[in-house]
């Protein structure tokens, strides 16, 4: 299986990848299926009435992500790499307002935003934890197409017949490419073998069909979208949406660290507030449905920009080559990670999520600080191996508590894991196929309470105020 960059990390908006892109993709796709189908058939009855149920996690914490807009949004047709956030807003009053569907190739559809979206707390659909089932009704009422999708984790959306076929849908699978590694240690054989760094193997993958000058533009557009939104985020103050009340911490703590540059006061641990806070203003912006992109997720969106962010900014010896061979080697891990596990945090709980991204970010950091194959296999191990473990229990469900700050932490996590890789020659006891079989293992044995419910851990141990 072959992920492509781009799948792994996609430009989109807040605050989850799983649980508002996801859906949000899934309506859109949904809405294409009827109007394929309405085309093929005209003057057979119409589809005049929708309805969504969302099951398992999409209903336990779906209010909190947004889940309920996205498919609004997405039934309008709007996508999350494109969205307008000013269209958005008017077309989605306009459809409350009205409760009726107006878009090309469809006759009007009738869908009530308010009754229109069940959230159906019994058991997850079969096939995973963020299941929703769509359903379209003629004028009589008799079912006129019914699809079900999964979300499965980082944006990637699957029907019920393409996950029991085990089909990503990324990248067409007949393609051969010229280093088709599926696990670490393959990866590693492949750059022994050719004497190519995992960055150069990457790049030679994702440039078939496309030529070096797209791949580099490509790539250059996922990292200004990063660094924007930490810009953005480095730049705001307020208070997030959603009824927790959590202030953006963000642009104070960047404007305290500016201001005791150059003084005789700073700690040298300085730089882990610089991790943090980077990766914190992604988060805010996250947390606020911003523009993000997804690294692998939207809920572990700040630890790879923040670690490019210090790679460039206080790094001796950073370049731009540096920073494209960081995202190709952190999209290497990601796509092994997704592949052979998940990044999912109701499926394997925050250990996929902010674990994986700490592993990305650890091996593109250590690439581009000049680490070899092996120190960057062993950085990304190191990092996973001490996220193990970790539970996805968002208070009430939203992407702020503990979520912000444990960006910063899986980032500063990233870094230390790094530079120990660094400062040896790449030997190592737990081999990084190991260590992802292990968090996949884990996640399967974690209780459900743990896995973005909202009905374990910190969710429920927040006191009465």
């Amino acid at each position: 299986m072959f992920l492509s960059i781009f799948d792994i990390f996609k430009i989109g908006v807040g605050p989850s990848s799983s649980h508002t892109m996801g859906p949000m993709l899934a309506s859109a796709r949904f809405l294409d299926a009827l109007r394929e189908r309405w085309a093929r058939a005209p003057d057979a009855p119409a589809p005049l009435r929708i309805e969504a149920v969302l099951r398992g996690s999409l209903a336990f914490t779906g209010k909190g992500h947004a889940t309920d807009r996205a498919v609004v949004l997405g039934l309008l047709g709007l996508r999350p790499d494109t969205l307008d956030p000013d269209e958005a807003v008017r077309r989605e009053a306009a459809l409350r307002a009205n409760a009726w569907i107006d878009v090309a190739g469809l006759p009007r559809i009738r869908f009530d935003a308010e009754t229109g979206i069940v959230f159906d707390y019994g058991p997850p659909l079969p096939g995973h934890a963020n299941g929703m089932i769509l359903r379209a009704f003629d004028a009589e009422g008799a079912p006129y197409f019914t699809e079900t999708y999964y979300s499965i984790g980082g944006g990637f959306v699957l029907t019920a017949e393409e996950l029991s076929g085990g089909d990503i849908k990324a990248v067409d699978a007949s393609v051969l490419r010229p280093y088709p590694f599926g696990s670490a240690a393959e990866m590693l054989v492949m750059g022994a073998a050719s004497r190519r760094s995992i960055a150069a193997m990457k790049r030679a993958n994702e440039t078939v069909g496309r030529g070096d000058a797209e791949l580099d533009a490509g790539l250059d557009r996922i990292w200004a979208v990063m660094d924007a939104c930490i810009d953005r985020g480095l730049a705001t103050e307020g208070t997030l949406p959603g009824g927790l009340n959590v202030r953006r911490r963000a642009r104070r703590i960047h404007q305290a660290l500016l201001s005791e540059r150059g003084s005789n006061s700073v700690q040298p641990h300085v730089a882990n507030d610089w991790l943090s806070v980077y990766a914190m203003a992604i988060n805010e912006e996250n947390a606020g449905g911003g523009r993000v992109v997804t690294a692998p997720t939207n809920g572990a969106a700040g630890v790879v920009p923040a670690v490019i962010r210090y790679y460039r900014d206080h790094c001796i010896g950073a370049n731009h080559a540096g920073v494209r061979d960081f995202l190709l080697t952190a999209a290497a891990i990601g796509g092994l990670i997704k592949t052979n596990a998940s990044i999912s945090g109701a499926e394997v709980g925050c250990q996929g999520e902010v674990g994986s991204a700490a592993a990305m970010a650890a091996a593109g950091f250590c690439a581009a600080l000049g680490g070899t194959n092996e120190q960057v296999e062993n950085a990304a191990e190191i990092a996973l191996e001490h996220h193990l473990g970790l539970t996805c229990d968002p208070i009430r469900g939203l992407v702020q508590v503990p979520c912000i700050e444990r960006n910063g932490l899986g980032a500063i996590k990233a870094v230390a894991a790094a530079s120990l890789a660094l400062r040896g020659d790449g030997s190592h006891i737990m081999p990084l196929d190991n260590c992802i079989e292990a968090m996949k293992q884990t996640g399967r044995d974690m209780s459900v309470r743990y896995k973005e419910t909202s009905t374990g851990g910190l969710a429920v141990n927040l006191p009465e105020c």
